[in-house]
């Protein structure tokens, strides 16, 4: 099956998406990890993308769905697929029910996480990544040992550029201009089912009802 997770940046869809594949064997998809890869390598689409994303902007789409076509073309055709951050506006939409259509598959499933704009801000502007094994904290939910300073490898934690406090709340004004018509496209779509779960509680207890939602069921 593929599964579209919807979400404001933060709402935590990453995190939940890696549980659920280390515990299903499903591929994990996420459009900022292919991005990131894409410019760290130096890559056309790398170097075009780059300047979208320093500034909370959304990567043009026609960029975006060439390289998640061009990904989902490598992944067995009977995975279940779980796509994150991707699509981000209709049109992008619009193009992977065309992409998929032309190799026989749809979307399944469509999962809304849901949280306060507060709690996103302080989840994404107090995130810090670790330079050297990428490990990542939080000042405010979970800091470190030592500010500054990985408990994993003892690399520098550093703020990205699009995690800064004037970026992430251009983020979520992108995200509610721009994706939030998404649930209207998908409450009225042939094939996918769209279910919300409130993602401002326990991880656990998210995951759980994210498992059975995936898995065919509703949240409890």
């Amino acid at each position: 099956m593929i599964a579209i997770l919807l979400g404001a940046p933060g709402v935590g869809k990453g995190t939940q998406a890696v549980r659920l594949a280390d515990e299903t064997g499903a591929a994990h998809v996420s459009t900022g990890d292919l991005l990131r890869t894409a410019r760290r390598q130096g890559t056309e689409l790398g170097r075009k993308a780059q300047s979208y994303m320093d500034a909370g902007e959304l990567v043009p789409d026609g960029l975006i769905l060439d390289l998640v076509r061009e990904h989902l073309t490598t992944l067995p055709r009977t995975s279940d697929v779980l796509l994150d951050g991707f699509p981000r506006t209709i049109a992008q939409a619009e193009g992977l029910d065309d992409a998929l259509d032309e190799v026989g598959l749809e979307v399944g499933r469509v999962v809304l996480f849901e949280a306060p704009d507060e709690t996103l801000v302080k989840r994404l502007a107090g995130r810090r990544t670790c330079t050297k094994c990428g490990a990542v904290y939080n000042t405010y939910f979970g800091p470190p040992e030592r500010d500054g300073v990985c408990d994993r490898c003892g690399g520098e934690l550093v703020q990205r550029p699009d995690d800064e406090p004037q970026t992430v709340r251009r983020r979520l004004e992108v995200y509610t201009e721009q994706t939030e018509p998404l649930i209207a496209y998908y409450e009225n779509h042939d094939t996918a089912e769209l279910v919300r779960i409130e993602a401002d509680r326990l991880p656990e207890a998210v995951f759980e009802d994210f498992r059975q939602v995936v898995g065919g069921g509703t949240p409890a």
